[in-house]
């Protein structure tokens, strides 16, 4: 049997009215039923080819059917069942109608016809018989249920023309399939059954109807109604969704967001993020909550541009009343869906006015408040309201929004103990961390401390400590781990540096020392004995503004980089050391001469840690970056860190201290060789006194001759020799330095009433602003420092 396609569309009646209620198309099937060619009837309107009641002149809905009387062109009255369709604009379509009619009908066949006997009409499934040109032969009661229309009434109409719907098009091309390949088919479609309001799933599934001679003669099709599995796999595929989602980031409010997002437009229209103001109860929610309670705005999401819904925006704190929808979730700890058309909430839109406009304006007819849950704490409350969408919520879409819910609530809870102990570990770090540089006449400093930007606080540090003799140490150190615990054993670490820099050790000296402590300190925290648990990096250095000579170790951090005056940074070449917790490895120290006016930055690897090449920590970006230097050094700080770190925020804790030397010019500063005779020490108070009146403090002169006098004798007399005694002044401090090379270190101590001797250094201290000694490589120097300012007042 040949078959030629497309089908003879002259089978049909078909006419398509646009929206002005004119004739737009008119096929052969409607000529052969009216005998009115094309041309004698489009264009024109359709009313006139009523001949007496029955069609509307304006049907509403989707759908008609019914039969009218249309006059024939020899002038009689045609009784006529007709079928329309309204087809909405951008279907291809401007807004206009399809009206067709099955010519004559179809033979039902006889008994012993394939098509005939595929009909099954007392079937629960709802069935229909395509013959060979694709039109309707059968269909039982099942069908007739869903299509809404009796089978003796659509005997004839292909698919397309029974659904007049996109989806109805696509069933037609799944049947020509089958027809064609002789193949089975499924198809999935979503559409609205016959006078029914909302849309379900179907799976059509399609066989060929083949004769004794296995010839395909048609096509048979059930539909099954599966929008439950439907819904089901929606709703599975939302919740996978929000898996995803939700919970990206360790930020309340973009997790907040992101629930928000979610739910829009997949479970409704408008949603609030509303949690419990942090503020008001010092951090942590309560376990009990009563009304009325403030919520902050964390997140909303609308279908409309702009969430033109929303009354609070993000930040705004509002009070909610007991008869609030959000404080009623909360109180009980249940959702709580209410109608918002049915006066239930009359009080609650009537508490704000702005809010009950809003309802009204948008047509928000339903709303869900859906407590936010995680670890036994209520955080707070997410509303989901619905206008686009004309259904009220569900019980299944209430049981999805808590499942939701509670999943990005653990996301919430994480992010808000995350964020707590963050804010926690940064108020530890900078309570710990130095808030102002000295201000000293060796060098200028600025610094600047970053935390990381995903990883939290961690033990980067840095600080400037005044020494004996206007030196001056610096040091950045990094502990290896973030939070708490490492802005704790950074903390240690830094006050153990300043404890060792107070007794001036050399800076080798002092990583061995420190190295020390954090064993110690791993042994502690291992609780097995075995190192390895904490872990540090350090680099300590000494300047001297006398001799411009700085003295360098560092332990597992990049070596510093230095910019001469008229100069090129370049990094020092200092020897490297281990890592600090190692134990037992030895330190170096260098010694450099630099330049008055040279800029030192040291550095954590935070600052130059590459993201591209895992463990490059060299200085050379830093090298690069501070060939931008600028005169402030708060200036250079900025550059550097804007271009070396990522915009997103470094990887690690940064620590950068940038200090730029200065040099104490040689009149400040005198010297003298002291002869080991104690019938000596007058001559030397003398020089001593005559030094005072040249750089005009005469005011402190008799102080500084006593502290003279009794450190010179006591060298003379306990000291070995050679004895120096130097004077070191600036605008605020003269210093007193007198040095042997004896390693035995002086203390105080409190004479009896009938001692000779032993008062010597007690009265130095109360005459002193401080006073200490340090052992030196020939010895010790004993120091003191005295108020210059004395000398004005």
């Amino acid at each position: 049997m040949s078959r030629v396609y497309p089908f003879d569309d002259a089978a049909t009646a078909r006419a398509v009215i646009g929206a002005d209620g004119t004739l737009v198309e008119w096929n052969e099937g409607a000529r052969r039923l009216l005998g009115h060619p094309a041309d004698a009837v489009l264009g024109r309107p359709a009313a006139r080819l009523l001949a007496g009641a029955g069609a509307p002149a304006a049907p509403g809905g989707t759908r008609w059917a019914g039969t009218v009387g249309l006059r024939h062109r020899d002038g009689r009255t045609v009784s006529v069942w007709l079928l329309a369709h309204h087809r909405p604009p951008g279907d291809g379509h401007g807004g206009d109608w399809l009206v067709v009619s099955p010519l004559g009908g179809r033979d039902p066949g006889t008994p012993d016809d394939p098509l005939g006997r595929a009909g099954l009409i007392q079937s629960p499934c709802a069935l229909s018989v395509f013959d060979e040109a694709l039109r309707l032969r059968l269909m039982n009661d099942a069908m007739a249920e869903v299509v809404g229309l009796p089978v003796e009434r659509l005997r004839g109409l292909r698919v397309s023309e029974i659904g007049g719907k996109p989806q109805s098009e696509e069933l037609e091309q799944g049947l020509l399939r089958v027809l064609t390949t002789g193949r089975p088919v499924d198809v999935e479609a979503f559409m609205r059954a016959g006078g029914e309001d909302r849309a379900h799933a179907w799976l059509a599934r399609m066989a060929p109807v083949t004769d004794a001679a296995g010839v395909v003669r048609g096509v048979s099709m059930a539909l099954h109604d599966v929008t439950d599995n439907h819904r089901a796999r929606q709703r599975l595929q939302l919740v996978n969704e929000a898996s995803v989602r939700i919970g990206t980031t360790l930020d309340v409010t973009r997790t907040a967001q992101e629930l928000a997002d979610v739910c829009v437009p997949a479970l409704a229209d408008f949603v609030t993020i509303d949690l419990l103001d942090p503020e008001e109860y010092g951090g942590e929610p309560p376990a009990r909550i009563t009304a009325p309670v403030n919520l902050r705005r964390f997140a909303h999401q609308s279908v409309l541009s702009g969430v033109p819904e929303a009354v609070a925006k993000p930040g705004l704190v509002e009070v909610h009343p007991s008869f609030s929808p959000q404080a009623h979730a909360l109180t009980a700890g249940r959702t709580v869906r209410v109608p918002l058309t049915g006066g239930e909430l009359d009080q609650w839109l009537a508490f704000n006015p702005a809010r009950g406009d809003r309802v009204r304006d948008y047509g928000i007819h339903s709303s869900m408040s859906v407590p936010i849950q995680a670890r036994g704490l209520t955080l707070g409350v997410a509303v989901l309201a619905r206008h686009r969408r004309p259904d009220a919520f569900t019980d299944d879409d209430m049981l999805l929004a808590e499942e939701i819910t509670a999943r990005a609530a653990v996301c919430i809870d994480n992010a808000r103990r995350y964020s707590r102990e963050r804010e926690t570990a940064l108020a530890l770090q900078r309570s710990l961390l130095p808030r102002t540089l000295p201000r000293t006449a060796a060098l200028e400093a600025s610094s600047r401390y970053l935390p990381a930007a995903r990883a939290g606080v961690g033990g980067d540090w840095f600080d400037v400590i005044p020494l004996s003799g206007m030196r001056v140490a610096m040091v950045v150190g990094d502990v290896v781990g973030h939070g708490i615990q490492a802005s704790a054993t950074m903390g240690r670490l830094r006050t153990a540096v300043r404890t060792l820099a107070d007794i001036d050790l050399a800076p080798d000296e002092l990583l061995t020392h420190l190295d020390d402590l954090v064993v110690r300190l791993s042994e502690e925290s291992g609780g097995d004995g075995s190192p390895g648990e904490v872990g540090a990096t350090c680099l300590y250095a000494v300047y001297d503004p006398v001799s411009r000579r700085c003295t360098l170790a560092r332990a597992g951090l990049p070596p510093p980089v230095v910019l001469e005056p008229g100069g090129v940074p370049r990094p020092l070449d200092l020897p490297a050391g281990p890592p600090l917790g190692l134990g037992g490895l030895p330190f170096e120290s260098a010694e450099v001469e630099l330049a008055e006016g040279t800029v030192l930055a040291l550095y954590t690897d935070g600052l130059v840690l590459s993201r591209e090449r895992a463990g490059d920590t060299g200085p050379e970006p830093l090298v690069r970056a501070l060939g931008a230097y600028a005169d402030s050094l708060d200036e250079t700080c900025d550059r550097i860190l804007h271009a070396l770190l990522p915009l997103g925020g470094a990887p690690d804790d940064v620590a950068l201290l940038l200090a730029r030397t200065r040099g104490l010019p040689a009149s400040q500063v005198a010297t003298w060789d002291i002869p080991a005779d104690p019938a000596l020490v007058a001559p030397v108070r003398k020089q001593v006194v005559d030094q005072l009146e040249r750089w005009s403090l005469t005011g402190i002169a008799f102080t500084a001759e006593l502290v003279v006098s009794e450190l010179v004798t006591n060298a003379i007399r306990y000291g070995a020799r050679p004895i120096r005694l130097r004077l070191i002044h600036d605008a605020a401090t003269l210093i007193v330095e007198v040095s042997d090379t004896s390693h035995t270190a002086p203390h105080l101590r409190r004479a009896k009433t009938f001692d000779e001797g032993g008062r010597g250094l007690l009265l130095v201290a109360q005459l002193t602003q401080r006073w200490g000694s340090r052992h030196t490589a020939e010895g010790k120097t004993i120091w003191a420092e005295l108020d210059a300012l004395e000398a004005d007042q």
